[in-house]
């Protein structure tokens, strides 16, 4: 670490004294005088609160060319450290692939981000965003209290399978073939046959818009339903598309009440779709000097990405289920909007509907629960019911499904390596019926999601990872 602690002293050190000199020049000597702008001026300082701690180590000047030597010699050293590297690299093999890390920081089991039961073929489908993979079980297993794990059935993971990132899944009640939504570094649905395993590639993938979260499918109309996590926008395609073909509707706009939507459902007895929006946004609109993406281009009905983004629209909204027509395209605003505190939502993610009893089931991530409502609640209403509570085992749910054959609601719990499931009537701080664990009872979860950054904190000996 010391030579990372070494580049952050130096680069911090060139720009301090950058900034000195600038203020050097360009601070007039004499008496100081207020400027006037317009009619306004500086009346006040406020002293910044005391941070606990030094954020700066000072660097001392001393004498009339202490800044200009410091400066200079803080150059020459990134010159040489730059040159050293350059060296290095150019004598290292090619072949770097067999290079292998000084230590690692990892989690080693599965982190469930979603779920969907197969009632046919009675298994239990999760997808892992730790590890890349998809997991198929009992969906009658359980994990005993002593047991480190339980052995899933079949695996699908490796390279030629193009699982990234997957948080959004649906099962084919006809056929059990596998629809898995890739969210971030890979722009692909993947469909897989039921009985696939290992790293076998996909039946059939969809080129599908960047960030695309949750999936939701209308078997009557065979209609697929995609919300876009970053476009804050929904796409609905063919059910069988495949490659690069066009989604067949497009929802977006501000109107459409679409904040960084997450987990999609449909009540396909009433043609309502719902979605989940954590509340970030930002207004779209053409821009010529903007390019497609190469899969957006010369597509219909393909979002208005991130180029196509008004400077300065950003904004963050409270979180919020919004409710629209199945048939809604463009800039359509919602039929109802379920949203305030009375709501507890807190980052609701996944979202499940009992079409039979009129309910909606929601993963509340950061509330660690599922909340209930009823398919018409609409404003700022409280949950029917709440499963929530030590006893319940809910840590971060990002998944939920309803299995109407069983009457049994499931749970994906990301930050904990477990599903759980419970009586679909159940309510309170219940015990699950059973638990499904990829790892052992005392292993934390690591909660590293699609890290990017690396920042290390010298003066706390820490590191730093924003996921």
């Amino acid at each position: 670490m010391a030579h990372l602690a070494r580049a952050w002293r130096t680069s911090r050190t060139i720009w301090l004294f950058v900034l000195l000199t600038l203020l050097g020049t360009l601070v007039p000597h004499g008496t100081p005088q207020t400027k006037m702008i317009g009619s306004e001026r500086l009346v006040s300082v406020d002293p910044l609160p005391e941070m606990g701690g030094e954020i700066c180590e000072p660097v001392p000047a001393s004498g009339p060319g202490g800044r200009e030597e410091t400066l200079m010699a803080a150059l020459q050293e990134r010159q040489d450290a730059r040159a050293a590297s350059t060296a290095a690299r150019s004598a290292a093999p090619q072949d770097r692939s067999k290079l292998k890390p000084v230590r690692w920081i990892h989690d080693p089991y599965a982190a469930f981000s979603s779920v969907a039961v197969d009632p046919i073929n009675n298994e239990v489908v999760l997808t892992d965003e730790n590890l890349f993979q998809i997991l198929v079980y009992n969906r009658t297993a359980t994990t005993p209290p002593s047991a480190r794990l339980t052995e899933p059935k079949r695996i699908i993971a490796g390279l030629k399978t193009k699982i990234e990132f997957q948080c959004g899944l649906y099962i084919d009640p006809k056929t059990g073939n596998i629809y898995a939504v890739n969210n971030d570094t890979v722009d692909t649905l993947v469909i897989f046959d039921r009985n696939a395993k290992n790293d076998v590639p996909p039946t059939r993938e969809l080129y599908t818009p960047h960030g695309t979260f949750g999936i939701a499918v209308d078997e009557a109309s065979e209609e697929m339903f995609l919300t876009l996590q970053h476009d804050s926008a929904m796409v609905v395609f063919r059910k069988y598309a495949e490659k690069d073909e066009s989604p067949l509707r497009l929802l977006q706009g501000d109107a459409t009440g679409l904040a960084d939507p997450h987990g999609i459902a449909l009540d396909s007895k009433d043609g309502w779709v719902f979605i989940s929006n954590h509340g970030a946004v930002s207004s779209r609109s053409p821009r010529p000097d903007a390019r497609p993406s190469r899969r957006g281009a010369q597509k219909q009905n393909w979002p208005l990405e991130r180029a196509q983004a008004v400077p300065g629209s950003g904004r963050s909204l409270p979180p919020s289920i919004i409710v629209h027509s199945m048939k809604a395209q463009g800039n359509a605003p919602p039929l109802r909007v379920l949203q305030g505190p009375k709501t507890q939502f807190n980052w609701p993610t996944g979202l499940a509907i009992d079409e039979q009893r009129g309910e909606l089931y929601v993963a509340n991530d950061i509330g660690n629960s599922i909340l209930v409502f009823n398919v018409t609640d609409n404003g700022d209403v409280a949950p029917k019911r709440v499963i929530q509570g030590p006893k319940t085992n809910l840590r971060n749910p990002t998944g939920v499904w309803v299995d109407l054959k069983n009457n049994e609601v499931w749970a994906a719990n990301f930050m904990n390596h477990s599903a759980t499931v419970y009586p679909l009537t159940a309510s309170g701080d219940v015990a699950p019926l059973r638990i499904i664990r990829s790892g052992p009872l005392d292993e934390p979860s690591l909660g590293i999601g699609n890290p990017h950054p690396v920042a290390y904190d010298s003066k706390r000996e820490q590191i730093l990872v924003p996921n």
